[in-house]
């Protein structure tokens, strides 16, 4: 890891953290194509909470619709993946050693307890014990919203692959996933658009 990505990392100053969520927050309201609400004077725990009850209620929505939500999970995935590609990009990750060492500092601002290393030959092994969304998706509304998650940790290697195992909205202890770096090479097309 670079010696800049390793300072940085060690501790995600509380100035940094709202600023980050309220772009994560436009970037979400975009992809559901819904007006977010506003933010200004909130907190960062008050943003969090906000953008937990708004992300619960447009993927509930959209499953209340149903039909084929993949077109939605694209925009979600797509609006992620240009989000950590930036970060990825400017502190130049390319391993799973820096991409899970960077999820674990961005899953940070979402109160997430990420857990991730580097398993070898191009993916690593995430451990999620404590989720602050697990109380506010269903087990379906979860699966929407994890097209964020693929296309983050996507973003910030510039390409790869999120798949999840277990999940806390589905009874388990904990989430695990795997994230492998060989994936798709069109994903690298994304932040040149």
């Amino acid at each position: 890891m670079r010696p800049l990505l390793s300072r940085l990392l060690t501790h995600t100053p509380a100035i940094v953290k709202r600023p980050a969520l309220v772009q994560l927050f436009r970037a979400t309201a975009a992809a559901f194509q819904a007006d977010m609400p506003r933010l200004s004077g909130r907190s960062r725990e008050q943003c969090l909470l906000a953008y937990a009850r708004f992300t619960a209620d447009q993927a509930e929505e959209a499953l209340r619709r149903g039909g084929d939500i993949s077109e939605l999970q694209e925009r979600l995935y797509r609006n992620a993946y240009r989000l950590g590609r930036m970060p990825g990009w400017l502190l130049g990750s390319h391993s799973v050693s820096d991409v899970m060492a960077l999820g674990r500092s961005l899953y940070d601002i979402l109160d997430i307890d990420f857990h991730g290393n580097d398993s070898g030959s191009g993916s690593g092994e995430i451990t999620i014990s404590r989720c602050y969304f697990s109380s506010f998706y269903s087990p379906q509304a979860c699966q929407v919203m994890s097209a964020m998650d693929r296309g983050l940790l996507a973003g910030l290697a510039g390409g790869g692959e999120l798949v999840f195992i277990e999940r806390i909205t589905e009874g388990q202890p904990c989430c695990r996933a795997r994230f492998t770096l060989a994936g798709n090479p069109v994903l690298a097309q994304l932040w040149e658009e």
